[in-house]
């Protein structure tokens, strides 16, 4: 009962944090749900962007590949590196969940760094990457988290759950609790680093408007390369561990 109440609470704590806002937001009404409308709108266009680069890349392959060719091979073949390595020989069926997971943090990302947002009017509140909404992070996370126990209920049947008392029935409540910290964990970080990149920048502009903010600007292109890196890394050695069955 208590390992229950302390899940319930877990995923009550999602819920409330999907409540979290920073400054004002320009809300949707779509049927009983109250959404916040400037995320939809950025996401759009990062999914918009992902399409474009997606249908150039394949329009016309060439034996002999020219630059725009190489370079979407080499983000194929960097993020095939990254599945083998976190997840093993059978990483080929969660490319793409990893890929879609990586690229469109990465392109959401770098949209908050190199998109001028703000100059676009709304009625209420203001434009900013999809990362920078904890609606975004915790929806990314708990696709994270479907993926992983659907790997491990398919690749081992109910047998999956033997390992929640392994090593010793002893640490059961641990095991459970675990598997509840980890979208907690994804969506906590993303957000927090996302935020806080753009509330820097922000700051620096207003107080020094002319040439402090640009390391700072360069500094967070990097830092959100690299969050992006973490996120689907983690992801694919969450999916892993659960076909694999070790800890």
């Amino acid at each position: 009962m208590n390992v229950l109440s302390c899940s319930t609470n877990t995923l009550k704590g999602l819920y409330d944090i999907s409540g979290v806002e920073v400054g004002q937001h320009f809300y949707w009404q779509i049927g009983g749900f109250q959404v916040h409308g400037q995320v939809l709108i950025t996401s759009w266009v990062v999914i918009a962007i992902l399409l474009g680069s997606a249908s150039i890349a394949v329009r016309n392959p060439q034996t002999i590949p020219n630059d725009g060719q190489n370079f979407f091979e080499y983000v194929l073949e960097f993020i095939r590196d990254v599945s083998k390595t976190q997840i093993g020989e059978e990483y080929g069926p969660w490319v793409p969940f990893i890929g879609t997971m990586f690229l469109f943090i990465f392109v959401s990302n770098w949209s908050g760094a190199l998109l001028p947002w703000k100059i676009i009017q709304l009625p209420h509140g203001e434009l900013a990457a999809p990362t920078n909404d904890i609606n975004t992070t915790v929806a990314l996370a708990l696709l994270t988290s479907v993926a992983y126990f659907y790997a491990g209920l398919s690749k081992k049947g109910l047998s999956y759950f033997s390992k929640y008392i392994q090593p010793t029935p002893i640490l059961l409540p641990i095991n459970i609790l675990e598997d509840f910290t980890k979208p907690l964990s994804l969506s906590f970080r993303l957000f927090g680093n996302i935020l806080a990149d753009e509330l820097v920048v922000v700051v620096l502009v207003s107080l020094v408007p002319l040439v402090v903010p640009i390391p700072v600007m360069f500094l967070g292109l990097f830092t959100s390369g690299i969050q992006a890196l973490i996120f689907a890394t983690l992801a694919a050695a969450y999916i892993g561990e659960s076909m694999e069955g070790h800890h």
